[in-house]
């Protein structure tokens, strides 16, 4: 796989992890208003869960994603290598 092929797919896996965590954002600024909504909680607790998978997922693929013992690092410490989740 050449380089540009990794950046966009790195590009459009972080993207996809973006959008989860606007929905949940959204979701629970919604459920702090609307704690008896069954139907929005049920969507929060399933997008919560996509999260969870997509997010190990790309730290198994690219790295950790958070610091400070939010996330696991494989050998070599992945946590110095670039891009940082800031620089990108």
């Amino acid at each position: 796989m050449s380089e540009k092929q990794l950046d966009a797919q790195y590009y459009a896996k972080l993207e996809g992890l973006q959008q989860l965590d606007f929905a949940l954002v959204e979701l629970t600024l919604y459920l702090d208003t609307h704690p008896n909504d069954l139907h929005a909680l049920q969507q929060f607790n399933q997008l919560a869960q996509q999260r969870q998978q997509v997010a190990y997922q790309f730290e198994m693929q690219y790295g950790p994603l958070l610091q400070f013992g939010h996330s696991y690092s494989r050998f070599p410490w992945q946590w110095i290598e670039s891009p940082w989740p800031w620089q990108v």
